[in-house]
Formats: C-alpha cells, structure tokens, sequence
C-alpha cells in the first residue's frame, strides 16, 4: 500500500503547490499568468483515481471561480479547448467547458476566431460521446459566428474556408454543424410546447442547453439573440465551408423562413442545392416525409409548418420514388383536406386560415397530380381510392352541390380550392380507373355528373368539372363489361333528360346542361356498335333548335363511323387487344338499332305518331339515314367504301353507279325479307323512311325522300307493299310547295300505284284528279301550276312504271299506247312558256321514254318525233340538263338509223353540237345521253334508273350506233378548238365510264387511250383531270400489253424521255394564255402566232425559243395531271408487276418532284408516290445514296424549281433518316445550302434558309447530346458560325436573314456542350458583342438626334436602348458562352474583347462590352482576376465618352473591376478620378468621376473600405459640387459608404487639407465646392465641436468667407456663425472671436441686395451668441441706413427682379425684417449703463415706430416682435432698478406699439400678444408701465375676434405682476 499512499501523496503535493501559487497571487495580472499556466494541467488531475484528489483539484476550482469574475482576467481558452478534444473524461470535459465558457467572451476577437477549427474539429464525435456537452460547444460556434467576418461569396478565401476548418476530411463534423445549423433555423423561443414544427424534443433540448432557460435571452450575460443568430449561422453555411448536398436541407428550412433575411439566403442556397442532390434518395424522401407528417410519440416532432410543407410538397413532386410511399401520401392529402372540417388537426397550421395555408392547399392539389401522373399502376391503386374520397369529402365539405358561399371563409380561395379538388379527382380517376370509377354503379362518374349539373361555385369551378370528366373520360378506353356498359348508358340517358331550371327529386335544382358531356361518354365510351349510344347521339341533335351548337356536332360525330373513329383513335399493339378495339368500331346490328330509333317506346314508333307532328326533326332525318347507310354498307359485305371523310358520299356513289354492288344489297334485303324479325325491322325502316317525307314538320326532306325512293328501289314487291296501304298520305307532299318533294312523293307515288298489291280504286280517283288538273293546265293561275307540275309527275311516274309491270306481265303494251295523257305534255312542251311544267314535262319525257312509254310510235299525227327533238333541243341549248338526258332517253326509242334527217341522227347531232356549252356539268350529262343512245339500257349511266322490282326492258340493237358515236367523239378530241376538245374528252370519259365493257368499245381501247394522252398536256386543269381519269378507266379494262404501254408512255413523259405525251400542234394550238407574252397590238398565244411573229421581227429561232418555253409550260402542266382521279392506281398496280418493277430509276425524281413549288405538281406527286412506294422508309433507305446524289446534283441546277425543290427534300431527307445515313454528306450540304442561301430567286432563299434552319437543329441536337454523335460537331460549327456571323448571316439586311441566324446562333450557343463549342468562344465572343449594334434598327441614331422632335430626350432613347442590351438573347448567348471559358480560352479572349471594346461603334455594341466586364467580374472571376488590371486601365480610357449611357456602364464596370484588381492598380483609379474632376474644365469630367466613385463603393465595397482615407475626404468635398448630377453621385456614394456625420470629424484634416487647396483655385466651381465642404464640416461637427476640430477648420472657415459675394457664400458665413455658436470653439481664444466678429459686421455691410438679406439675419444670431457682448452701436450703424434706404427709396414690385433673382419687393421686406432683428437682439442691458440703454432704446423705437408706420409687411411685423420678446427677456435679467423714468417712458411707448396690430393677420397678432407677455414680468418695476399694458390688453382683448390670440392676451394678463 506504500506505493499507492506515495503517489496520492505526490498528487495531493503538487495540485497544494498550485493552490499555494494560486493563492499568493495578489493581482489580477499575476492571477492570469499563473491560470494560464498551472489551470489545464490542474483540471486534468480531475481524472485521478484518488477521490482526496479529486476533490482537492474540485476545491481549488470553487477557490477559482470566486477569483475569476473580474472581466478582465482572461482564461486559457484555447489550451483547455484543445484538452477538452483530447479527453473523453466527463468531469475533465465538464470543468474545461465551465472556464471555456467564462474565457470566451473576455478573449480578443482575432484569437476568438482562431479557435473555431479547433472547436468544429470533431464535433461529429463528441456528439455522440456527450450530447449535452457538445450542445455547448454548438452554443460557442453560434457565439464565434457573430464575429466571423465572411469573405465574399466565391473569392479564394471563401473556397480556402473549408479547408481551414478541416471540412474536407472530416465531413462528417461538417454535415454535423450544417444539420444542426439547420435545426437552429426550424427553433423558435416558444417553451409552451416541449418540441416544435420539424424539431423533437431532444432537439429542443440540446439548442436550449438542456433548459437553460437564458441561453437566448439577450439580455442576461452569454444569452444571445435568436433572429441575429439565425442570420449569422445561415451566412456562415452558405459559405464555402460546406457543400450544396450539406446545405440542402438547411436551406429548405431557410427559404420557408418569415425572415426574409433568412429566407433570401436560403432561396439562393436552394437554387444551387436541389441539382446537386438525387430526390430519389431513399434516406432524402424518408427525412422530407418525417419533416412534413412528425414523429411519432410524445418526444416525437410535430408536423413542419405550412410554409416549409409547401417547400417540402414542391420537392417532392420531382421525385418519381416518392410516389411509392403510400402510407404518408394519404396521410398528407388526408391532414390537408379535413383539417379545416374537422376543426383542427395534428398539422400545426393546416387549421388556419391564410395565404400560406391556401397555398399549401394549392400544393396538396398539385401533389396529388404528381401522384396520379407517376405512381405505378399497383402504388396509385392502394393510394387513389383513399384520396378521392378524401377529395370528395373536402368538397362536399364545402356544400354540396349548392356551394356554401358563406361558410367558406375566403370564397374565391375557397372556390379555387374546389376547383384543384375536382381536377384532382379526375386525374386521380383516370390514372386508377378500375379502382374508383370502373365499378357497376359508377357512384364517382354519377357524382360527378350531379356536380356538373348542379354545383353553383361559378365557371372556374364548372370548368374543372368538365376537366375532371374529361379526364374519367380516358378511364372507359378499353372494352367494358355487359352490366358497366348498361350502367353508363342508363346514367348517360338521364343526363340527356336533364335541363336547366329543373328540380330534382332529390331537391337539387339543375343549373346547367349535361348532355355535352354525356354525348361525348357516348361517343367515347361506348362501342359503335351500341344503340343506346347512337340513340343519345340523335337525342343530342333533338329539332336544331334548343341544342347548343357543340351538342349538335357532337351528336353527328356520334352518326358518323369516320369521326368516331378519329375520336376513338386505335392505339394498341397486342393482337387481341387489337382484335377488341376493332370490334368496338363494328357498325350495329340493324335490327337492333331499327327497334332503338323507331320500335318500342320511342317517340319515332309510327304507331305514336298517327298524324302527329314529328318530334326531333333534324334528329328524325339524320337517324333514317344513319340506320339506311347500316343497311347498305352491311349489304355490300365486301368491297366497301373507305371509312373517311367522305364514306357517306362514296357509299351512295357506289350504290348509284355500281351494278354488282346494287345485287349485293338487294340479295341482302331479300335475306332480311326471308326472315320474320328482320323482315319487321326491314318494314319498319321503310315505314320510318316514309313518314320523313309525309310528315309536314320534317325539315330535311330530301334525305329521307332519298333513302325512301332507294330503299324501294333495292326492296322487292313484297317488302314494298308496307307501304301501299299509306299511298293517300302522299296526296298532300305531291301537291305541296316544296319542288324536292313534289319529285319524291310523285316517284314515290307512282313506284307504289303501279304495285300489284296497291288498291285500284284509290289509286284511279286520284289519278283522275290529277288529270283533270293536268287537262286544265291553260287555266292554271298562281298556285295551280304548281298542283299542275305535281299532277304531271305523278301521272308521269305512275304510267311510266306501271307500262314496266305491264310489260314484265307478258300484257299487251298497245293499251297504253295514244294515251291523252301524251297529248297534254306535248302540248305543254310546245306552248307552254312556264319553267315549272316546261320542267315538268321534261322530266315526263324522259321517264315515259325510259320506260318504252313515250315512243314515235305511240306519236299521234299532230306530232312528230322531230318536232319533239327540236323542242328538247331549244331547252338543251339552255343548259337544262333535263332536257338533255330526255333527248338521250327519247334516242333509246327511236330506230337506229344514222341516215341524215332522221330523228335518231338529229337527236346525236343536237347532243353533240352542245360543245359550246363551257359549263363541264352540261358536257358530263351530254356524255350521259349519248352513252343512252348509242347503249341503250346497257349504258350503266342507268343502273340506278329502274326503281321497280324486274329486269330492265330490252331496247334495239345499237351497236352500229354506239361505235360511230365513239369514233366521232376519237375524231373531235383532235380538234383544237378549247370548247370542243374539253368536251369531247369529258365525253370519250363518259363513254368509257358507261360503256366500256360493251365490245365496241373494248375494240378502240387503245385509241381512246391516244386521245386522252393528248390531253394531259392539255393547258386547261380539267382536261388533265378528265384525261387521267380516263386512263385509270382505260387500264382497269385493258389487258397486260395495254398496261405495260400506258405506264411506259406516262413514265417517260414523266421523265422527260419520250414526247409522246406532248399531243400535235397545228396552227390554231392555244400555247400560251391569253396576255401572258403581249406585244403591243396583243398578244402570243397559238403556234400561228408565233409563226407571224418571228417572221415579223426576222428571226427564225424565235419559233424555238416560243416553241421552248410552251413545251416547258406543258411539261410541268401534264405532270400537275399525274395524280389526278387514279392514275395512282396505274403507278400502284405496275410497281408489283409490271413496267415500273424493272425501272426504279424514277424514285429520285419522284422524291424530288413531291417538294416541287407548284403546289398541284406537288400534290400529284405525292399522291403518285404513296401509291407507288407502299413502304417509304424501305424504299428511302434503299435508294438513298441515289436520291441524296440527285438532290446535291440538282440543287445548283439552271431551273429555281428544281433548286428550291431539292432544298426541300433534302430538308425533309435529313429530319428523317438517323445521322449515319447521311453523314458522309454532311459537309457538302452546308456547303451548296450556303450557296442557295445567295440565289438569285427569293422562294428559292427561303427554301435554303428552311434547310439551314434544320440543318441548325440536328447541329443542335448534335452539340446537345454530349456523346460520339458529336464527332463531327467541330467540322460542322467550323462551317456554320462563320455563315451566321457573316454579312449572309446576322449582318444581312434582310430582316429575315438576321432573325434566322440569330435564332440559330442562339440554339447552337444554348445547345452546345463545353468541349465542342469552346475552341470558338473568343472570337465567337468579340463577334457578338460588335454585332449587337448590327441588329440595333438603323432608324434608331436618327430618331435620338432628333429626339426633342418626337418629344422625348435622347437620354430616354438611350434609356430604352440600354434596357433592350440587357434583355438581348444576345447577351445571354455572350453569358452562355462565358461560362464555357477556361484558362487557355480566357487568355485568348483577352484580344478579341479588347478588340470589341475598342472597335465597337454603336451604343449597343459599347455597353454590352462593359456588361462583359462585369460578367467576368462576377460569375468568372477566379479566370479573370489576372486580367482585371489591364481591363481596368481599358475601362478607364472609355468613361469619357461623349455619350453618357457609354460612359456610366464603363464607370460601373470599373468598380467590377475593381474587385479583382490590385491594390496599386485602385490607387491609379481613384488618382484618375481625383484628377479627373480636379483638373478638367468639361463638368461631365466631374459627373464620370463621381460615377466611378460611386460603382467602386458599391461593387468593390471591401476595396473601397480598405482605401477611405484616400476616397473619403475627396468624396465629401466633391459632393457640394455646384454641377447638381456630380453633386447626387458624390452624395449617394457618401451615403453608401458612411454610416453617420462623425465619420467627417474621423478625416477631418484631410478633408480640410484637400479644401484649402482650392479656396483659391481659379476655377470658381472648384473655388465654391471647396468652401460648401468646410462649411458642412462644421454643420458635421455639431455644437460639442473640439478645440482640436476647431483649429483645424477655423483656417478653412477665415479664407473661405474672404473674397466679394458670390451666390451660395451666406451659406459658408451662416457655417461660420454656427462655428462661433459652438463651445470651447472661443472661449481659449478671444483673438478668435474679434476675427470672427469683425467678419460677420463686415459681410453685414455687402451692397448685394440677395446676399444682404442672409448677412443682416447672420448677424441677428450673431449678437446673441453671447449676452456680454455690446454691439449694439455698430449694429445700429450698418442697419439703420439700409433701414432708410428701404423706406425712402422708389416703391418696387415683385416683378421686378434682382440679380440673385428674387422679387425685390420681397427681398426688399426680408432686408428690412432682418435689419429689425439684428437692431433689436444687438441692445444687451447688462454691461450698458442706463444713458447708453436709453439711448439704444430710443434709438431702435424711433427706427421700428417708423418701420411699422411705413411697411404693413407681415414678415417684417413678425420678425420685429419676436426680436422685441427677445429684447424683453433680456431686460427681465439686465434691468437695474429703480428704473429711470426716461427709460419707463420708452418702454410704455414700446407697448403701445405692439398693439398697432388691428389690421394684422392672426400669426401676427399672436406673436404680439407673446412680445406683451414676455413684456409683462417688466411692470412689476412701476406702475406706470404697469397699467399702460393692462389697458393695452384690455383693448385690444376687446377688439380681438381670434380665439387663439385671446387666449394668448389672457396670458400676458396673468403674467403682469399684481400692484
């Protein structure tokens, strides 16, 4: 135990020896000394393992303590910090950290701060070892951060600061402050609750130093202010000590801060923080989620407060992980919708009301958005139910669907909030529909509904409801299941029954229509297939009369395959899925879709109409067609018409025109007819059909006459007869108004009467009425005719239909032969001259003739068969196409007999001698009726002619006919009259259309295949167009040979290769259009004329070159005639197997010709290649190296067409093939494009310029990429920027040119990466800087040196022109490409920017210069800090510009500059300046220097700091600058730079030292400036002026007053007057003051009237500065002269002027009233014997009697009273008594002169009655005086109106001692 007992003994000796030397001490001194040595090895023994020990060192600390608390014994701070990293023993820690703390604060700054590496340094550790310690040593940071002074954000020793610290090895203690400095933003002082918004409580704990109740309570001793701290702390991390990821989220707590000088920071801190950081982060998104919800449990943190939630939400929306958190999603849409309906919530802010929290709202919206665009299908499944309830919640929460305006607080927030939610809703639903919409009740969709139909929030709201169902609308994409399909369409008819102003039963009163958005679930919702969805589509179209017009469209879209299936887009891959959304385009059943619209209950059902008007009309129409269409195109089963646009048209064309299709439909029909159900639906359609023309409300009649009339015509008779029994219900539609209708119920009629199930009875009656009107039509007036017209067709119809029974019957036909009712229409016809019968008759004709009716044979004698033709010829000739097709039909009857005269011969040789008719629809019919008489019933012209169930009836042979009509027709296609050659081809059209598969016909194929050839080079369109068609016609009929020819011929036409296309010329070919080449008498227009000509002028070749140019026309005439109605189909069939399969040499000129500028070559040409190239992209990438090699030939060739086509083509070539493919061509193409750029031809340019344009975007796209596709990115810039910058380029005049190059210029710089464009941004620099004045409009230099012309100055010019620098793209493309600096290109930018800023001519061009400088100042300094010197210098050279926004952006780019610069080289600034300002003659000189000043003090603040002495003083003197814009610059910069007045007294000598070198300067500016400065030296210097400040300035003071008056000197004399007022200014030195006396009563005397005014008033508060002084003497003697002057001088008036410039008359009285004042102030009693006050008083009364006598003058009233109250106070204390009575006598007359004030204003009487009152203590002296005032008062209180001035009497009255 020895050994142990030793060494406790020895360290019990050794910590004694320390107590002993610690108690010796006997100052504070050597207490320090020995505390610095003995007191950290003292505390270590604190780990003894002896308790005696330990309890001894203990001891000795509490011994310590009690020494210590003197302030000024300084602790060894840094030791004891260094032990207490280097110990891990608690109380060792615990005892450092107690003197740690105490020592702190008593340590000089500077050694303060050197601790802070030591006390960061394992921070991270000690945490963990000790939390409560290391709160305090987090609590010693904060403290030390107060006096950080940071180096600016970016300079070296802000990047050195992490270094220093040991930030960048120990990042962990990094991460460690900035997290807790974080902590620190989110604490607040509030202690009523344990933790706070984001901080649990063990984070309260450890900022509060575990409950120190003063650790932020500023005013007891280490408390520290919270706000400040913040501040500090939030600087500190936004230095260069930490990183972006480690202050990413102290910086979102900062920019959520209510501090905005916290906020600032931390929104900046944000910017730059979120892109350093993944928000995929599992461990960010877990963090970001706490923060936003809390913690759990009663130490846990509560929820962040709204304005950092709204930060956080932000942030989480672009985080596509976030999204699968699930469980807080819900949570947070769940807290931010029921907060404010559940009267409160865990949120700590999400129950108020406010901006924050509705933008929190606002955000919860948006986050919900988030989740619905990018959860995955199984994330947003579990999450979307939940937070549509909860959105439906928050809005019925609201009211529902009457909004409850009045609860809702802040309605239009509230309103707006509903909106988000609907929104939210739909979005929600549309990216989960089979969770919450795809149910069998639809409970959203129908709320939804209800809200659309019902909710009264206004339109925002309304808006986003139909948003919302738009987006549900995308829900019901796929297929739908049976019971959710018949769901939607009962909840779809509902709301087509719904209207506005109706009441629910559910009390809900219907406040806007649904049925839009019901029709359009409709259309897209539900399969085409389905007949609810069609029914509602015909109730959206109701009558046309209330439907909105988008209701209507919609409804006929629904009708419509084509649109639904543009609305319904196919958009799936898989097979099956294809297979089921190609059923959803299956048409309906029919029978079905009949039984919908018409069957059942519908109001259609003929059974409910019985005579009842039609209700639906429009509807009623569009339906029997829409369900006649389904019964055609499901009949035709194959060969169906495209479903486009025009399928509706197509459809009727191929019913009409098509023979085996109408077989096809008619076979259908008697399949439905075969069957008892679809037979019902069948009649029931037609019965429907029918209806719509009996009907009289029907409006579209000729829709369902039409469909009526056909669907009787594809019907057999026993389908028919449904109709039969309603024949009388025509009685009135064959005799009504409408024509269209009258032809339909006539045909109508008459298809029914000849039935042979139609009652003969009915039918006789009304066919005997209708002959007796017929008979009677010579007395037909008004009205009647029409009944007439009616009564024709109907007979018409009836015989010429039952005559076809008859005869189908086998019954003799003479029985109706010499029929009367033949003799009355050629009666009509050849006397009638009404247009309505002629109609009528006509059309009789030609079906009674059709018919085998009407014959030659069946003429009676009175009329002959000629004489008909002539009849029908004088109407053809007219242009009545009826009466053409009747002479074709009339031909059918006659024999064929082509012998001149005959009937037969003269009706051919009418039709053809109508040619001269120009009107194409005449010529097509002509075609018709010579197709009739050569064909008869074999001419497919009239396959739709035969209404009537039955075969067609033969006709006589005309095969003899038919083949001299078509070779007559071949002959006259030669001719080269226009009118005849374009009818002849439409006819030879018509012929091969109708009879081409008759023999005779087949024989001359291959002539007919000549004539047309000749006319695609036909100059008139429709020829071309009639002569492609018919070559289409020609090659479906033809065999192989004839094909293979016609495709050789059209191909080498195409080509150029043959002429075979080119047709013959004869004199008379029409080559030109009339006008085209005139020549003075007319103009060239036929080969004829060019013959004439060219024999005219002598020279031959002329028909050569005419004949050159016409074939060059032609060429590109017949290629416009390729596409043109199917000779695709020929290109098409021949590409597989025929002629074109051989020969692919046609595809690069095919591909060029698409992009052709004639816009029907193009056309054509498009048309022909996608019929030719069934697969464009193989075919491109076949033939590419081909098609490229044609394009880069051709661009440059001799025709513009052909260059601006290639331009196109390649354009279009290289936008899409991958760059590979055309790589190797690259550089050629921007070669030749630059060249076109310059043709001569502008569409041509254009054309270049367009492929420039996307040759800048794939460069662009090329540069943006940043991979290997870039490789030839360097090439490629090499060609194109010098193109831009060039004068084809930016410098281009044309405005177009410069707009294109700068947009391209612009992509590039945007666009490129570092690497590629770097090696061009020097000289790409300095090009754009002196560009910016190029793209300045010209006009503008003009307009500002004539700016006072427009009204404006040329500053305001300059003004705006300096704001459109600055917003230049330009700029920001210059900005850009700074940023891809380095050293090496820095240093090469150097010349250029040189260059630009030395060269540049153009303000634009100056200024952007000096906004460069400042950039590179800034943003780039570390690169540029070695050349700010020589910039400076540079800088300097251009502030003397002429023009001032020049040279104001040149002295604010100095001070950038001088930033970076060196010291000496701001010492040459400033000297500059000094000189500048000190040295020129020009004023502008001062204003530059000022303007340099003032940018250094402000943009090099710190720099400027560093040199005040030497800018200070020159900054005060130059801001009382005479010139006022020098004067405010010099004052702002004072301003910035000084915090207050007392900083002129820190540079007072020098600043009085630089003044007194110009008092005397020639220059009287600077002479003038030097005086105003020391005169506010002494306004700066104050009444406690120093003795020493006052020897400084008085030599100042003295030389500036001397010298004559000049304007402003009364200033420098009143500074004077205020630097004698001062103390211990005088008082050492009377010598001092007689100097200053002598002066003011020197410059009293100055003759200037203005400067008078000042010195008089001078003087006035110069005689009071001290009441010993006796001046009243002298002051008497210089003013009573000018008192005199005044008074007996010549009256002025204010007009006229002195020289200082004011009224004389007012200078005049303020003379006069400062001269009283002085007079009066300067009589001091004390001192004065009573003869001498007598006298001065005597004196003064004679000259202020005699002033108030002769000046009414308020001013000088005034200023004389209160001078009298001053003189009267004065007399209070130097008065002797008893008082004379000489001087009691004067005194009473100075009383009664205060009352002579009755005329007065009241200011005036009031400083009278003040005057008496401080005149009242002096009546105490006699009585006299005494009663001579109360009797002034008394009268004067008498008299007076004024309550103010009684009240003041009243108050002189109670100061008058009493008797």
């Amino acid at each position: 135990m020895a050994p142990t007992e030793s060494l406790e003994a020895k360290e019990l000796s050794l910590v004694g020896k320390v107590e002993l030397r610690i108690a010796l001490t006997d100052s504070d001194t050597k207490l320090e000394s020995i505390l610095n040595t003995y007191l950290p090895p003292l505390l270590l023994k604190l780990a003894s393992d002896h308790v005696s020990v330990r309890n001894k060192v203990i001891s000795i600390c509490q011994h310590v303590n009690t020494r210590i608390k003197a302030p000024q014994i300084k602790l060894p701070v840094a030791a004891l910090l260094k032990q207490y990293k280097e110990n891990v023993n608690p109380l060792i820690r615990h005892f450092d950290l107690l003197y740690i703390q105490q020592g702190l604060d008593r340590i000089q700054v500077s050694v303060r701060l050197d601790l802070l590496p030591l006390l960061v340094n394992g921070i991270h550790q000690n945490f963990l070892e000790s939390a409560r310690h290391t709160s305090s040593l987090f609590n010693m940071l904060l403290k030390l951060l107060h006096s950080l002074t940071l180096p600016p954000r970016g300079s070296a020793d802000d990047l050195g600061l992490r270094q220093q610290l040991g930030f960048v090895t120990a990042v962990e203690d990094a991460q460690f402050v900035a997290s807790w400095i974080g902590r620190l933003i989110l604490y607040t002082s509030d202690r009523s609750r344990k933790s706070l918004p984001g901080l649990n409580v063990e984070d309260c704990s450890f900022l509060q130093l575990y409950d120190n109740k003063d650790t932020w309570q500023p005013s007891v001793t280490g408390g520290m202010i919270l706000a400040e701290t913040k501040v500090v702390a939030i600087k500190f991390l936004a230095s260069g000590a930490f990183t972006d990821t480690e202050r990413f989220f102290p910086a979102l707590f900062a920019s959520s801060d209510p501090n905005s000088r916290i906020s600032d920071i931390g929104d900046d801190m944000l910017k730059r923080a979120v892109p350093a950081i993944s928000l995929d982060r599992i461990e960010i998104l877990e963090h970001l989620f706490q923060l936003y919800l809390g913690t759990k449990g009663s130490d846990g943190s509560l929820p962040a407060r709204a304005p950092l939630q709204t930060r956080i939400l932000g942030l989480l929306c672009k985080s596509k992980r976030a999204t699968s958190y699930t469980k807080e999603s819900i949570q947070i849409l769940r807290d931010g919708l029921t907060s404010d309906s559940q009267g409160g919530s865990t949120s700590s802010t999400m129950g108020k009301q406010g901006l924050e929290a509705s933008k929190l709202r606002a955000q919860i919206f948006t986050y919900a958005n988030w989740l619905a665009r990018m959860s995955e299908t199984a994330d947003i499944d579990i999450v979307a139910p939940s937070l549509v309830s909860q959105l439906r919640g928050y809005i019925e929460s609201q009211g529902w669907p009457i909004y409850n305006e009045a609860s809702s607080g802040q309605s239009s927030q509230e309103a707006h909030m509903r909106s988000l939610g609907y929104e939210s809703i739909g979005v929600l639903a549309r990216a989960s529909p089979t969770a919450i919409v795809l149910d069998v009740d639809l409970d959203l969709l129908r709320w939804l509904f209800d809200s659309l139909a019902a909710d009264s929030a206004g339109r925002e709201v309304n808006l986003s409801i139909e948003n919302a169902l738009s987006s549900v609308l995308g829900a019901f994409g796929g297929s739908l299941s049976k019971e959710l399909e018949t769901s939607l369409e009962g909840l779809l008819l509902h709301n087509m029954q719904r209207q506005p102003g109706d009441t629910e039963g559910s009390g809900n009163k219907i406040v806007r229509s649904t049925q839009f958005t019901a029709v359009r679930f409709a259309n897209r919702c539900l399969p085409f297939s389905n007949t609810k969805a069609r029914w509602i589509n015909a109730l959206a179209i109701g009558d046309g009369t209330n439907t909105r017009r988008e209701v209507l469209e919609e409804g006929r879209k629904g009708l419509n395959p084509y649109w639904y299936r543009t609305l319904n887009p196919e958009k799936l891959e898989d097979t099956h899925e294809k297979d089921v959304a190609s059923s959803k385009y299956d048409f309906p059943r029919l029978v079905d879709l009949i039984e919908q619209f018409f069957g059942g209950n519908s109001p259609w059902n003929p059974s409910n109409l019985q005579g009842k008007p039609l209700p639906m009309s429009d509807a009623y129409s569009v339906a029997t067609r829409f369900c006649h269409n389904v019964l055609l195109y499901q009949g035709l089963s194959s060969d169906l018409p495209a479903l486009d646009s025009e399928w509706e048209r197509q459809l009727e064309i191929l019913v009409s025109n098509d023979g085996k299709a109408r077989e096809k439909i008619k076979n259908y029909v008697r399949t439905l007819a075969a069957n008892a159900a679809t037979r019902s639906a069948l009649e029931l359609l037609l019965v429907a059909e029918f209806n719509g023309i009996v009907t009289p409300t029907s409006k579209e009649i000729s829709s369902s006459g039409n469909c009526v009339l056909q669907l009787c015509s594809l019907s057999p008779d026993p389908v028919v007869s449904e109709l039969v029994p309603h024949v009388g219900l025509l009685r009135n539609s064959i005799t009504c108004t409408n024509r269209s209708l009258r032809e339909t119920a006539s045909r109508l009629f008459g298809i029914l009467a000849s039935h042979p199930d139609c009652s003969q009875t009915e039918v006789q009656g009304m066919m005997s009425a209708y002959q007796s009107k017929s008979r009677a039509w010579q007395e037909a007036v008004g009205s009647q005719y029409i009944d007439v017209h009616g009564a024709v067709l109907a007979i018409t119809f009836t015989l010429s239909r039952r005559s076809f029974r008859i005869y189908s019957s086998a019954t003799p036909m003479d029985k109706l032969k010499n029929n009367p009712f033949i003799d009355v229409i050629l009666e009509i016809l050849t006397s009638s001259h009404d247009r309505t019968l002629l109609d009528a008759v006509i059309v009789s004709i030609y079906e009674l003739s059709l018919f085998s009716t009407l014959s030659p044979d069946s003429l009676l004698p009175a009329y002959s068969a000629v004489a008909i033709v002539k009849k029908l010829a004088e109407h053809a000739e007219k242009g009545n196409e009826k009466a053409v097709k009747a002479l074709g039909a009339f031909a059918m009857q006659c024999e064929e007999d082509l012998a001149e005269r005959s009937a037969f011969d003269q009706i051919i040789d009418t039709l053809f001698k109508l040619y001269s008719l120009r009107d194409p629809a005449i010529q097509f019919a002509v075609g018709e009726a010579l197709s009739c008489a050569a064909a008869g019933w074999r001419s497919k012209a009239l396959i739709a002619a035969l209404d009537i169930e039955g075969s067609p009836p033969p006709s006589a042979s005309r095969d003899i006919a038919l083949a001299s009509v078509l070779d007559r027709i071949l002959e006259e296609c030669k001719t080269t009259k226009p009118a005849l050659r374009q009818a002849s081809v439409i006819w030879l059209l018509c012929h091969i259309q109708f009879c081409g598969h008759l023999p005779s016909v087949q024989e001359r194929l291959r002539d007919c295949q000549i004539a047309f050839k000749g006319f695609l080079a036909d100059r008139d369109s429709l020829n071309q167009e009639t002569a492609s068609r018919g070559l289409s016609l020609l090659y479906e009929h033809g065999d192989t040979e004839l094909k293979d020819d016609l495709v050789r011929d059209l191909v080498g036409s195409f080509t150029g290769t043959t002429a075979n296309m080119s047709g013959t010329i004869s004199a008379e070919t029409q080559l030109f259009e009339p006008g085209a080449l005139p020549t003075g008498d007319g103009s060239v227009t036929t080969y004829k004329d060019i013959m004439s000509l060219a024999a005219e002028v002598g020279q031959p070749s002329l028909v050569y070159q005419f004949m050159s140019l016409a074939a060059n026309n032609a060429i590109w005439s017949s290629r416009a005639a390729f596409g043109r109605f199917g000779l695709s189909s020929i290109f098409s069939h021949s590409n597989v197997d025929g002629y074109l399969a051989q020969n692919p040499k046609l595809y690069p000129a095919l591909f060029r010709y698409r992009f052709d500028p004639n816009t029907n070559v193009r056309a054509s040409m498009n048309e022909i290649w996608t019929a030719l190239v069934r697969e464009p992209t193989t075919t491109i990438d076949k033939h590419f190296d081909s098609i490229m090699g044609d394009l880069l030939k051709n661009i440059l060739g001799k025709e513009w067409r052909t260059r601006q086509a290639c331009c196109a083509a390649i354009a279009d070539l290289v936008q899409t093939r991958p760059a590979t493919k055309y790589e190797k061509y690259i550089g050629e193409i921007w070669t030749l494009t630059f060249k076109v750029c310059d043709d001569i031809k502008e569409s041509v340019r254009n054309a270049a310029m367009a492929l420039a344009r996307v040759l800048v975007g794939i460069l662009t796209r090329g540069l943006e990429a940043g991979d290997s596709s870039t490789r030839t990115a360097g090439a490629m810039l090499k060609n194109v920027l010098p193109f831009l910058l060039s004068p084809s380029g930016l410098e281009s005049p044309a405005q177009d040119v410069q707009a294109f190059s700068l947009s391209a210029l612009l992509q590039i710089i945007k666009k490129s990466n570092k690497a590629a464009l770097r090696p061009f941004v020097p000289d790409l620099i300095g090009r754009l800087i002196l560009l910016l004045s190029s793209l300045e409009p010209e006009g503008i230099e003009y307009i500002r040196l004539r700016a006072e012309q427009y009204g404006v100055t040329g500053q305001q010019i300059d003004d705006a022109r300096l704001s459109g620098v600055r917003g230049s793209p330009m700029l920001e493309a210059i900005e850009r490409c700074l940023d891809f600096l380095d050293e090496k290109s820095m240093q090469e930018l150097r010349a250029a920017l040189e260059n630009a800023i030395t060269s540049g001519l153009g303000l634009p061009s100056r200024v952007g210069g000096s906004r460069v400088l400042v950039s590179l100042s800034t943003r780039h300094n570390f690169l540029f800090k070695p050349h700010a010197n020589h910039f400076l210098k540079l800088a300097r050279k251009q502030v003397l510009d002429r023009n001032d926004t020049i040279s104001a952006s040149y002295s604010a780019a100095c001070g950038y500059l001088a930033r970076l610069a060196s010291d000496e080289e701001i010492v040459k600034l400033v000297e500059y300046c000094r000189k500048l300002y000190f040295d020129s003659d020009d004023e502008r000189h001062r204003l530059v220097a000022g303007e340099m000043v003032l940018a250094t003090s402000k943009y090099a603040t710190d720099r400027f700091n560093a040199l005040a002495a030497e800018i200070l003083p020159f900054v005060f003197l130059a801001k009382h600058d005479s010139y006022d814009r020098a004067k405010s610059v010099f004052q702002d910069t004072w301003n910035e730079t000084v915090g207050g007045s007392r900083t002129v007294l820190l540079y007072l000598d020098e600043i009085i030292s630089l003044a007194m070198q110009y008092l005397n300067s020639p220059r009287w500016a600077l002479k003038h400036t030097a005086a105003f400065t020391i005169a506010e030296t002494i306004n700066a210097a104050g009444a406690e002026m120093s003795d020493a400040a006052a020897q400084v300035i008085w030599p100042g003071i003295e030389s500036a007053m001397d010298g004559k008056t000049w304007e402003g000197k009364e200033k420098i004399l009143q500074a004077l007057v205020k630097f004698a007022r001062a103390k211990n200014v005088v008082t050492e030195d009377e010598g001092r003051w007689a100097q200053i006396q002598k002066i003011v009563l020197r410059e009293s005397k100055r003759n200037n009237a203005v400067y008078r005014q000042h010195a008089l008033a001078c003087l006035a508060d110069f005689v009071e500065l001290r009441e010993s002084i006796k001046l009243g003497t002298e002051v008497y003697e210089i003013t009573a002269p000018i008192i005199e002057e005044v008074l007996v001088g010549p009256e002025v008036m204010d007009h006229d002027m002195q020289s200082g410039g004011l009224p004389s008359k007012t200078v005049n009285e303020e003379i006069v009233a400062n001269a009283q004042a002085a007079l009066l102030r300067s009589i001091n009693p004390l001192g004065l014997a009573n003869e001498d006050l007598l006298s001065s008083l005597s004196r003064a009364l004679a000259l202020t009697a005699r002033t108030f006598s002769e000046i009414g003058s308020r001013k000088v009233h005034n200023a004389i009273f209160e001078a009298e109250q001053s003189l009267f106070r004065k007399l209070q204390r130097g008065l002797r008594f008893p008082v004379p009575e000489p001087i009691i006598e004067v005194l009473i007359k100075f009383v009664k002169l205060l009352f002579r004030t009755g005329d007065q204003v009241e200011q005036t009487r009031t400083k009278a009655a003040e005057a008496a009152a401080a005149f009242a203590p002096l009546t105490g002296a006699d009585e006299g005086m005494r009663v001579a005032l109360i009797e002034e008062i008394t009268g004067a209180r008498a008299q007076e109106r004024s309550v103010t001035v009684q009240q003041s009497l009243e108050r002189a009255r109670q100061a008058i001692p009493d008797a």
